[in-house]
């Protein structure tokens, strides 16, 4: 790897942890926290040491988002910023199985908050944002990802599922 492709790569990686750190870190980390710092939705639903249980879907999410947004930057080289996004078209690792897979990480997170801290402020918020993730894939990402890449995103989306992840035999 000559130098400026090794500063690109750095370069890309900078830029990740900032939108990494701006905005799936203010979705996960500081909104559930405002609301309960602020006792927003409490008391919530009492299910035990059953909570603990959260804690699973917390690091499976963290998973899902930091390997997809990796994939992004050294795969696609760009950012999950729209701004900076991808110049090719991402299918390997988590994308094999689902096509959103930060969104879907940023929702199991959130859902595992919500057991953790038996919120249903937290809850109703994880669903909110799943809507409005929803509806930015169908009215924005998808359409710019067909004018982009065509027909070698069409036969990926009838490959590979939206939301619900399906991981193929290899």
């Amino acid at each position: 790897m000559n130098q400026n492709s090794q500063n690109g790569v750095a370069w890309t990686l900078i830029k990740l942890l900032l939108f990494t750190v701006l905005v799936p870190g203010s979705v996960v980390i500081y909104v559930p926290w405002y609301f309960l710092s602020r006792g927003i939705g409490l008391p919530g639903f009492e299910i035990g040491a059953l909570k603990y249980l959260g804690a699973l879907p917390m690091a499976a999410g963290a998973f899902f988002y930091l390997r997809s947004a990796l994939d992004f930057a050294l795969r696609g080289k760009g950012t999950p910023a729209p701004i900076d996004a991808p110049r090719f078209l991402v299918t390997s690792n988590l994308y094999r199985a689902v096509r959103n897979p930060m969104y879907v990480g940023v929702v199991m997170a959130l859902g595992g908050e919500a057991l953790y801290f038996e919120s249903f402020a937290i809850l109703r918020y994880a669903a909110a944002v799943w809507l409005a993730f929803h509806l930015f894939v169908l009215l924005y990402e998808e359409p710019t990802l067909r004018k982009n890449f065509g027909a070698s995103y069409e036969e990926y989306c009838r490959q590979v599922p939206r939301w619900l992840p399906r991981f193929p035999r290899s």
